[in-house]
């Protein structure tokens, strides 16, 4: 287990990491809530046309803006914000980052750097994130639900948390070549270092996904399958197992299933139709164990219905990704707003 040694200072040890692009309404309410906590902002831009980096310039924040020649991904953006960090500002203890489609939740900088400050042995500690409009759309709900992560030790968390600066630079940051995904895969090196995740039951931030078309889901969720795929080939022989598996139970329900029922036709005929009733009785399934976790019964049928339904796009994802390395395409990022 790796530990480092407490700390007492002052919140000056603190900055945050912007990343943003197009943005508009959104990354001027983010820059406010962070400037109320910290003194040092670091926002990266990744080829804004909407006047992003004039508004980060308003707020005094250290801009970066990204070489356009080179593939715009988040991992790229958070290591480049950190570089800046590190180059201009000196060394920080602790390093908050944050989406520029977010608002940080009032006190959470202290709170964050209270938990890493007195727990040694953790290098990334995060919290509770919900959706600013999730009754807007339905996709606006899906977002709010995936958000809701448990409170407690973590395998990984989402792309806004705060970092111990040392174990950051220990496993070399983000892995800049991935367009999704790329926080589980930098906890994944940092657990494999003896590094720990936590994640705290208290606000950390509100985030607006603004997904209003299902085209925009579709699209978000093929990035998602493109995710697995790469970190899979990234960690093939990790013994822990969860990629290979999830991999799995996509092939099964987006091709074998399918598949396997249009074979059997030829074979039994009509009645070969009633494995696909496999579908509702997912939907079903899952439904009940959403509700008896988090007691939202209004919500889990529809929660449910896009965890059968999302197989599809992310097999497409997965595919996307096998075909981007057979041709050796270099990385693209795959945007849905």
């Amino acid at each position: 287990m790796r530990t480092e040694a407490n700390d007492t200072g002052a919140h000056n040890d603190i900055a945050v990491v912007v990343i943003g692009r197009n943005e508009g309404a959104r990354l001027r309410r983010c820059l406010e809530s962070v400037r109320a906590q910290v003194d040092v902002v670091v926002y990266v831009d990744s080829g804004s046309t909407d006047g992003s980096v004039e508004l980060a310039r308003s707020f005094d924040a250290d801009v970066v803006e990204l070489d356009s020649r080179a593939p715009f991904s988040a991992g790229r953006a958070r290591n480049r914000g950190f570089a800046r960090l590190r180059e201009r500002h000196g060394p920080f203890r602790y390093v908050q980052f944050i989406d520029g489609d977010c608002e940080l939740a009032a006190g959470w900088i202290a709170r964050a750097r209270r938990y890493l400050c007195e727990n040694a042995s953790y290098a990334v500690v995060a919290g509770r994130v919900t959706e600013r409009n999730p009754r807007y759309s339905i996709y606006n709900q899906l977002c709010d639900i995936e958000w809701n992560r448990p409170p407690g030790e973590a395998r990984s968390c989402g792309g806004i948390f705060m970092t111990r600066a040392t174990a950051f630079m220990e496993v070399g940051g983000f892995n800049p070549e991935m367009v999704g995904g790329e926080e589980p895969e930098l906890c994944y090196r940092l657990r494999r270092l003896g590094w720990r995740i936590y994640v705290l039951s208290a606000p950390m931030a509100v985030h607006d996904a603004g997904i209003v078309r299902f085209g925009q889901w579709w699209k978000r969720t093929v990035r998602g399958g493109f995710a697995w795929a790469h970190e899979h080939a990234l960690h093939r022989s990790d013994r822990e197992g969860y990629r290979r598996r999830e991999l799995m139970r996509i092939w099964f329900w987006a091709v074998v299933l399918p598949c396997g029922t249009l074979a059997a036709l030829g074979v039994v005929g009509a009645s070969a139709l009633l494995v696909l009733l496999a579908y509702p009785v997912q939907v079903a399934r899952i439904s009940v164990d959403y509700r008896r976790r988090t007691s939202q019964s209004y919500r889990s049928v529809v929660y449910a219905f896009f965890e059968v339904l999302a197989k599809w796009p992310q097999l497409a994802g997965q595919l996307m990704f096998v075909y981007r390395r057979i041709a050796g395409a270099r990385p693209e990022i795959i945007e849905y707003k």
